[in-house]
């Protein structure tokens, strides 16, 4: 079974049991966390999408770890003008692992 969930302005398909890196979430270590934007519930041949949201369905999960991804190199130069500029960003994010996807 899975599931294609919305939050942090993306959209994400997960699955019982996987490791999502997503956008960083209000929540501590250990605690547990509901997506109720489902967008689409897939099991095999079955297959529900919603309009825009499926009814009734959840998606709950684990908060595994608060913390920032990989350094992104931002590079900034004029041709033949002799300007550049360099600088970095790192998102801060959470892992969420998810537990069960539940439909009503």
């Amino acid at each position: 079974m899975y599931a294609v969930i919305k939050t942090g302005g993306k959209q994400y398909r997960v699955s019982p049991g996987e490791v999502v890196k997503i956008e960083k979430l209000a929540a501590a270590v250990g605690e547990p966390v509901v997506f109720s934007e489902v967008l689409m519930v897939g099991d095999g041949a079955e297959l529900k999408v919603g309009a825009p949201l499926v009814d009734n369905a959840k998606v709950k999960g684990t908060v595994q770890a608060q913390k920032r991804d990989k350094k992104i190199v931002v590079y900034t130069y004029k041709k033949r003008k002799g300007y550049h500029k360099k600088s970095g960003h790192r998102q801060d994010i959470t892992l969420v692992r998810i537990d069960e996807v539940v439909e009503d």
